[in-house]
């Protein structure tokens, strides 16, 4: 069937497969973004930024450190998710009774200035990550790596772990009901600021561990969020803004759109994903899995 297409078999599930990973990338950034804006109502710029912080918080753990891949797995998250929890305090929480634009252009400066310290500490053209999982298995008709393997399988389980927590549980019901009525759950004896100013930590930390994942795929270049940033930031329009369940299925969804394209017509791969959200937005302006206010 493959040949009727004129494609070869590994050809075509090589790109698949390198989609996944693409996709894993944008599920779990997007997960953050939707996370953030579904509680916080703040299109938070700097989340690319906060990506590239993880990659180089995993190079900087193993280099000075010398802890490896699966300490950083656990460390940098929390260290730059904390360092959100920090913003949001000092920076954020100011904002939330003014328009969007102005968290926006926050957000956008914080990241130009996080950027330009990765850019001064480490150089413009970056720094290389071993791969923790060498190696892989020959399927025939396509060489699966197992460390790319890896990063499909854990960033759907965390997907799926997040999408969870926030549909399934009591916590999940409280951060729900704090977007619709923080006044009546505050009434409640729920410090609502403190919920708030955790989900921003959280998504940050959904950032900063897709960073980690991605050191030993990508190069870790300053730029490596500003590269993605915008991409997720379509996947996330397309899934519906602040819709955890649209954010993890458009991501693995578009990734894969985007490498079946690079098959059949390479030069609309960079593109495709920007003409699917301009059909999502004159289709359904609220998204695929949004719901319209």
């Amino acid at each position: 069937m493959f040949e009727l297409l004129g494609v070869p078999p590994q050809a075509l599930f090589g790109q698949l497969f390198l989609g996944l990973i693409n996709g894993a990338f944008y599920a779990l950034l997007s997960l953050g973004l939707a996370v953030i804006f579904g509680m916080l109502n703040v299109i938070n710029f700097a989340h690319g930024a906060q990506y590239m912080m993880g990659a180089f918080g995993a190079w900087v753990l193993l280099k000075y450190v010398g802890i490896p891949y699966w300490g950083a797995l656990v460390i940098v998250p929390v260290i730059v998710g904390a360092l959100g929890v920090v913003l949001e305090r000092l920076l954020l929480s100011r904002l939330y009774h003014l328009d969007h634009l102005y968290g926006l252009l926050l957000t956008f400066g914080l990241a130009i200035i996080f950027e330009g310290i990765a850019r001064y500490a480490f150089g413009a053209s970056g720094v290389s990550y071993e791969n923790p999982i060498p190696g892989g298995v020959n399927l025939g008709f396509m060489f699966l790596p197992w460390y790319r393997a890896w990063v499909i399988v854990f960033s759907l389980a965390v997907c799926l772990g997040t999408w969870l927590m926030i549909e399934k549980t009591k916590l999940g019901s409280y951060l729900r009901a704090a977007v619709e009525r923080p006044d009546l759950v505050q009434a409640m004896g729920i410090n609502v600021p403190l919920m708030i100013t955790l989900t921003y930590g959280f998504g940050v930390a959904l950032a900063a561990l897709a960073g980690v994942l991605a050191a030993p795929v990508y190069s870790v270049t300053p730029k490596i969020g500003a590269e993605i940033i915008i991409v997720v930031f379509a996947v996330v329009v397309i899934g519906g803004m602040g819709s955890i369940l649209g954010s993890v299925v458009t991501g693995f969804g578009l990734g894969m759109v985007e490498g079946l394209t690079k098959v059949f017509y390479p030069e609309a791969s960079n593109i495709v994903i920007f003409v699917i959200m301009a059909i999502v937005l004159i289709a359904r302006p609220a998204g695929l899995f949004g719901t319209a206010k």
